[in-house]
């Protein structure tokens, strides 16, 4: 069985007085998250908060597949009671939050996620982004429309495709790896991966104390989203 040491920080930012960032920390279960309550929604605390209350409720000595579905049934669980607040408020009104979630049981990590919060894992010194950005900016790369550095300075950069709460019904991509010793792997939100590059980012989580390092980097470059960094070991 694979043993996880885990740090976790989460940050208003550097211009940001107000936090709608929360993670989930449970190297108990190998479950970890980032929720990002989605910008310019109504709301988005209440929706990241509700999934770090949904997630932290999961209980022990689940089986990797029975983990799983706890794990789906919960967000959707979630995302139902964000479709019927968010109705109540009025037709336009719409309460969502970002989420990649990282279990890790049996050999193998699986991650989950809708929205540009995104997983990262560090193996042998080399960072690979195991999420793929739900995202308009994205989908302009896809499509071939612009280049992925100009997406970076896109100004419609915050639009996202998918979330928690946003759709009629939640759709969560998913990707499934082995699990080796000595890999390292960070959830974020996209304050983060925004501030600091992915060369520094690869650094930072090489290094100890991985989570707070990440966020000073994003403080140190001004960053101007909620920045919140979940890294993970595995022994």
């Amino acid at each position: 069985m694979s043993r996880f040491e885990s740090w976790a920080v989460t940050h208003p930012g550097a211009v940001r007085r107000h936090n709608e960032d929360s993670f989930v920390d449970r190297s108990d279960l190998g479950l970890w998250a980032v929720a990002d309550g989605a910008g310019g929604h109504d709301a988005g605390e209440v929706a990241a908060a509700m999934l770090k209350q949904a997630l932290e409720g999961v209980p022990a000595g689940l089986a990797p597949g029975a983990l799983m579905a706890e794990v789906r049934a919960r967000m959707d669980g979630v995302h139902q009671a964000l479709r019927v607040e968010a109705a109540k408020r009025g037709p336009r009104s719409i309460i969502a939050s970002t989420l990649v979630v990282l279990l890790a049981q049996g050999g193998e990590v699986a991650c989950l996620w809708a929205g540009d919060a995104r997983a990262y894992r560090l193996r042998d010194g080399v960072l690979s982004q195991m999420t793929r950005d739900h995202s308009l900016v994205q989908a302009l790369v896809d499509a071939g429309a612009i280049t992925a550095a100009e997406a970076e300075r896109h100004p419609r950069a915050n639009v996202i495709t998918r979330a928690v709460g946003a759709e009629a019904a939640l759709e969560l991509e998913e990707v499934r790896q082995a699990l080796a010793a000595g890999d390292r792997f960070l959830l974020c939100s996209d304050g983060l991966n925004k501030a600091v590059p992915e060369a520094e980012l690869a650094a930072l989580l090489a290094g100890p104390l991985p989570a707070e390092r990440l966020v000073d980097a994003a403080l140190a470059r001004r960053a101007s989203d909620n920045v919140t960094a979940v890294a993970i070991a595995v022994g």
